[in-house]
């Protein structure tokens, strides 16, 4: 995350290029969670595979941040080029939360398959599509206004 020296707000990103990445969040998640409610074992073993694929790509977003993620190259490769220039641009912080939390609930996931919880992966996974569908479809980031609402209850403060 990159500070300008007169400001702690960070340069803005393109906040189409979070919902592309909720996109393809919200196919996988729908992929692991049908793959994950059925009994045979080597599609209980992929869904937790891409349960742990998705938490790698989570961690990836929450310590790097949105702009360095994967789903932000090929945003910027593939997708970006054929748009117009966004009405406006957002602080990368909430969508940079927002991938924390998605990395809460997949780690949820896999703790919960790790200790025998038959539906834990998809549970997480269902977790995953109700919070990526809001965001791919309806521009309403769940995590987004996690992180909002504790900073203005004082949780989380400006660096």
């Amino acid at each position: 995350m990159s500070t300008s020296a007169n400001s702690a707000t960070p340069a803005g990103i393109d906040p189409r290029g979070p919902r592309f990445g909720a996109t393809i969040i919200n196919v996988l998640s729908v992929i692991i969670f049908f793959l994950a409610l059925d009994s045979s074992p080597i599609n209980q073993s992929t869904a937790y595979l891409l349960l742990v694929l998705a938490a790698v790509l989570f961690a990836f977003g929450a310590f790097f941040g949105t702009s360095s993620h994967p789903f932000a190259w090929l945003y910027k490769k593939l997708v970006r080029p054929r748009l117009g220039a966004p009405k406006e641009l957002e602080d990368p912080r909430p969508p940079q939360f927002a991938q924390a939390v998605g990395l809460f609930v997949a780690g949820i996931g896999i703790v919960l398959q790790a200790v025998g919880v038959e539906y834990g992966v998809a549970i997480a996974a269902a977790a995953l599509f109700a919070a990526s569908t809001l965001q791919a479809y309806f521009a309403y980031c769940l995590g987004c206004q996690i992180y909002l609402a504790l900073k203005r209850a004082g949780i989380i403060r400006n660096s």
